[in-house]
């Protein structure tokens, strides 16, 4: 699975100006035509920055998206707790608790 993210301006404008309208022609502060008189423009330095921390956003929860890939389906729990058998529930409990140990949540900084 490809997990590259590449967030573009308009993630950022949307990011920045949640209620902004505005066109974006091409992959360059320039082509950016405001509509919204209301608002201000972002400059191209906050929308780079924005760029840059929407990136470091999505890199901050690869694990997630580790730990979704590999993760037992939630059935196999539900059919043990159908059934009222414990050892399939705790085997399901085991095998999250595996991928969790594999896929570490990285320390808050």
């Amino acid at each position: 699975m490809n997990n590259i993210y590449h967030p573009t301006i308009s993630c950022a404008l949307i990011s920045l100006r949640p209620s902004a309208d505005f066109i974006v022609r091409g992959s360059t502060y320039s082509g950016i035509e405001w509509l919204s008189e209301d608002q201000s423009i972002p400059t191209e330095d906050e929308v780079n920055a924005e760029i840059l921390l929407l990136t470091q956003q999505w890199e901050s929860k690869q694990y997630q998206r580790d730990r979704q890939e590999e993760y037992p389906n939630f059935v196999d729990y539900i059919d043990g707790l159908v059934k009222g058998d414990q050892d399939q529930m705790q085997a399901y409990i085991d095998a999250c608790n595996a991928v969790k140990q594999k896929y570490p949540k990285p320390p808050q900084e």
